[in-house]
């Protein structure tokens, strides 16, 4: 392809069609680069309540099509493929996908981060209907229930805390004996009443009928074994971003984020990285949302930078 586009987007979540609403408006010519589906993650919820401007709340799927629509309508165009590999030194960007070679100016990297999976039998055929992977998207639906939180770092804690709020009973199933959460974490969760710890121990099973009944605990210094009835099980052992395509091209933190602070700018010029990919505090389809928009304004003056450098000469 010869075509040079004003922007690229790595991906189809709400970061991503976000930033392509926001530069298709503006009059850029767009295109959003997505591996699967529109909605990235977001697509796999089943229900998202707390997405303002949706009172009885919307499914993930149906918001990720609504957000690709709206981007659409206003001239952004979707390509559906994976990007495998790029270069992202010139001020032209060139990225090679399995369609073919895609030009652009810009780059807006919205690949996305995937939750790390226990990985054992029945886990991806139960997700949605007892596995979940997001306490704040689907705790709702486990309100005087009782769920088991797998993991001890920041998110488990904070999953499970979250979830002690809502349900009956909370179980947090951890490999050590020890949370490596933040102290702040500590005090809260050993005080909360409805919260009991199995230390040392991992899920190796999860029972179900037809969803999640129970999960399968074994402790991994003794090798017993205890089945732990439960309505829901939250997997909360960390995330893994989508980076690895990017080959040292942008500067990674220590997890594979992409380093990239409230500007969305990367340490490449005219690259920038919005949504679950990047460090961030807070990972929300709102917050992804607002770095699509805050990328394309940066991106608006590193183009103008671009042609104004071209009318000089």
């Amino acid at each position: 392809m010869t075509h040079v586009y004003d922007m690229i987007i790595i991906g189809g979540g709400p970061a991503g069609y976000s930033a392509a609403l926001y530069a298709s408006r503006a009059g850029l010519d767009t295109v959003v680069i997505e591996r699967m589906s529109p909605g990235g993650q977001m697509a796999l919820t089943g229900d998202i309540d707390n997405y303002p401007g949706f009172e009885e709340g919307v499914d993930g799927f149906t918001l990720g099509m609504k957000m690709q629509q709206s981007a659409e309508r206003f001239g952004a165009k979707t390509e559906y493929a994976e990007v495998t590999e790029v270069d992202l030194s010139g001020k032209i960007k060139k990225l090679e996908t399995t369609s073919g070679t895609f030009l652009g100016k810009t780059v807006v990297i919205s690949s996305g981060a995937n939750p790390r999976e226990l990985g054992i039998a029945g886990e991806r055929e139960l997700v949605g209907s007892g596995v979940h992977y997001c306490a704040h998207c689907d705790g709702r639906f486990y309100k005087d229930k009782t769920v088991i939180v797998v993991g001890g770092g920041n998110t488990a804690a904070a999953d499970a805390l979250y979830l002690a709020r809502l349900a009956k009973k909370v179980y947090v199933v951890h490999r050590r004996d020890t949370l490596r959460a933040t102290k702040i974490y500590h005090e809260p969760l050993l005080n909360a009443e409805n919260v009991e710890f199995v230390w040392n121990s991992s899920v190796t099973e999860i029972v179900a009928e037809g969803r999640v009944v129970g999960a399968k605990v074994t402790d991994v210094n003794t090798g017993q074994v205890r089945e732990i009835a439960c309505d829901g099980i939250f997997v909360s052992i960390g995330r893994t971003p989508a980076t690895a395509f990017l080959g040292g091209s942008v500067q990674l933190d220590d997890a594979g984020y992409i380093v990239a602070d409230e500007s969305t700018r990367t340490n490449a010029e005219g690259v920038f990285a919005v949504g679950d990919v990047r460090t961030k505090v807070l990972r929300q389809v709102v917050t992804a949302v607002a770095d699509g928009a805050v990328a394309v304004h940066y991106a608006e003056e590193y183009i103008a930078g671009l042609e104004s450098v071209r009318g000089e000469n």
